[in-house]
């Protein structure tokens, strides 16, 4: 049985490197990276101070509605940005105005919502600090100064799923919605889940955001004592790879069943074809050396799309910059592709964006294939010998064909893999 297509009518980004899909490629292509000294409170004496900021943040302006802070956060913020700018470049908020009631109502109900969220963020209890200090283990003094000085908003501001209710809310859209809280692989779990929502006739249209902001102290401070941040730069797959980087923001994207999207004419950046996910169960931090469960992912997705290994033209890695990480992904990537594609990554440019890495990295990765360029890796000079021999270079060069395998990875040994085809 023919399996309906799933097309992208819009996307959206924002992080260190820039506001759009379109500008973080172009600084991508140009070497760039966003990279650099922590901004958001004296870090001089913190042990990691360097990440990847959104540069010029104003919180006011990126959501376009200032009473509308009251109630969300940075992360927030972020999410509801990045999902604007893809519903604009959709195109179907306009379309639905052109509709009369009955059709716009029927629109909306056929529209669904499906964010991947971060769920690690400290800055959610700093509101409680001053007043836990002044206290000083008296509980009673503690409960009688709580309502005073902690801010009655607090609940709202740190709801997982504000940007799922929010884009909702201010957009009308009601069909089904989910919100994914699952550590790096967030953002592809909710574009999968959009996508089989679609196919399952549950929605025709699917509005997929994820938004994540880790560059925080204790954040930072906690990765370092894991051993995983470098002090210096992300260097995927590089000989000198020491650690990841943190960065922070948010993207998203537009899904539409192929007949929804021809209805209205929409213009078409590319195609979702299928998805893998597959986990090693090892524990929170460990990876299989061998890359076991990335396999696992990558041969089901291409088992789903029905695309052999040498029809793929470029692999956009996980690539954090961590060793045992790098290394077990090189392996995994060897198992499955004996001819590999080139084979490139985005976080040395705007760090490890949590759980935004993979939606953001499969906006770039439509970028560079319409764009006919595999962005080299600029902070790659010798590959780690024990990487051998994965297909990575710093000079750009071209894709294969027009298909991205995406990868990403989390905590507890997950792995998610994700296959796109640009629009022809």
């Amino acid at each position: 049985m023919k399996r309906e297509r799933i097309l992208i009518t819009g996307s959206g980004a924002i992080c260190g490197s820039g506001r759009s899909p379109d500008e973080i490629f172009t600084a991508i292509l140009a070497g760039q990276s966003s990279i650099r000294s922590i901004t958001q409170w004296d870090a001089n004496a913190w042990p990691v101070r360097i990440a990847a900021e959104v540069s010029d943040y104003n919180a006011a302006t990126l959501t376009g509605d200032r009473k509308l802070l009251k109630f969300i956060r940075r992360t927030d913020v972020f999410g509801l940005y990045a999902a604007d700018r893809a519903i604009e470049q959709g195109g179907f908020a306009n379309f639905r105005e052109s509709l009369d009631e009955a059709a716009a109502d029927r629109f909306a109900d056929s529209t669904g919502v499906f964010v991947g969220s971060g769920g690690g963020n400290f800055g959610n209890q700093y509101d409680f600090l001053p007043l836990i200090a002044t206290a000083d283990t008296n509980l009673g003094a503690f409960g009688r100064e709580l309502s005073a000085t902690v801010n009655p908003m607090w609940l709202l501001r740190s709801l997982p799923n504000n940007v799922l209710g929010h884009v909702g809310i201010r957009r009308g859209l009601k069909g089904p919605n989910a919100c994914i809280t699952h550590h790096s692989i967030s953002g592809p779990l909710a574009l999968y889940e959009a996508a089989e929502a679609l196919r399952a006739g549950e929605c025709t249209r699917a509005v997929v955001a994820a938004h994540d902001a880790g560059i925080e102290p204790q954040t930072l401070l906690y990765y370092d004592q894991m051993g995983l941040l470098s002090h210096n730069a992300l260097r995927p797959f590089d000989a000198r790879h020491d650690g990841s980087v943190m960065g922070e923001g948010a993207a998203a994207c537009v899904l539409e069943s192929e007949v929804a999207a021809r209805a209205r004419g929409a213009e078409v950046l590319g195609e979702f074809l299928a998805a893998g996910n597959a986990s090693e169960g090892l524990g929170l931090l460990p990876v299989s050396d061998d890359g076991d469960g990335l396999v696992r992912a990558i041969e089901a997705a291409l088992a789903a799309a029905d695309v052999r290994p040498g029809e793929v033209g470029m692999i956009v890695a996980h690539g954090n910059g961590t060793v045992n990480s790098d290394v077990s992904e090189a392996r995994a990537l060897a198992r499955v592709f004996p001819d590999m594609p080139p084979v490139t990554g985005f976080k040395w440019a705007f760090g490890h964006l949590l759980a935004v890495s993979g939606l953001i990295e499969a906006v770039v990765a439509l970028a560079a294939l319409r764009a006919r360029v595999v962005p080299g890796i600029a902070t790659l000079e010798a590959l780690d010998s024990a990487c051998r021999p994965l297909n990575a270079a710093r000079e750009h060069r071209e894709p294969r064909s027009d298909i991205a395998l995406l990868l990403s990875r989390g905590f507890g040994g997950t792995n998610a893999a994700c296959l796109l085809r640009a629009a022809s």
